[in-house]
């Protein structure tokens, strides 16, 4: 299985239903500049996926103060996601979610970022995209199990922190925590203070 991580993250164009509530574009190249997190989910009004929805939308603002954009992108039209979006929580709806989501029913971008299953619908795919347009980060949930925003915003944070001060992150790092500089010293010095 070959990985995207590293490369240049796969360009679209796609309708979409905004923040706003309206229908727009979405040009993935024309958000350089800022970091991406795009995200993938199976289907409108299913289970897992307004979970998910609603948990990143908790946290929308925490992106944007790191300068990182949300997307979320499944293969329905983008008149199945407004009807979703203007459909109540408490009826399966998800209401006034504040980023877009994307309307990929030709299923080209699931299949350009090697999620599509079953030629039917994407699996859980997340690409954390930095601001040049680079995949660094990537992760793909099968379809019942879903994911952690709060360890989107820890691998956001550990990579800004890392192109900020030049130091790697170890696991578990979490933003305001030690890291450590890219050498066997280094290592060593991080390891004999936090081994256990």
């Amino acid at each position: 299985m070959s990985t995207l991580v590293t490369q240049p993250a796969p360009d679209f164009t796609a309708e979409a239903v905004l923040a706003n509530n309206t229908f727009g574009e979405i040009t993935l190249s024309a958000l350089k500049g800022k970091f991406v997190v795009l995200f993938f989910y199976p289907l409108d009004f299913t289970f897992v996926c307004p979970s998910e929805i609603l948990a990143f939308n908790a946290k929308v603002e925490e992106f944007k103060k790191k300068n990182c954009e949300l997307i979320g992108v499944s293969v329905d039209s983008k008149f199945s996601h407004f009807a979703w979006k203007n459909t109540a929580i408490e009826n399966g709806g998800i209401g006034d979610i504040q980023y877009p989501l994307v309307a990929d029913i030709t299923k080209d971008i699931a299949r350009s970022y090697g999620v599509l299953f079953d030629n039917a619908v994407s699996l859980r795919g997340l690409f954390l995209i930095d601001d040049k347009g680079i995949i660094r980060h990537a992760v793909v949930n099968d379809l019942p199990l879903g994911r952690s925003v709060d360890e989107a915003l820890r691998m956001l944070d550990a990579l800004q922190y890392h192109e900020k001060h030049g130091e790697v992150c170890p696991a578990n790092w979490r933003e305001g925590e030690e890291a450590m500089t890219p050498s066997a010293e280094g290592v060593a010095a991080y390891l004999s203070k936090h081994a256990k």
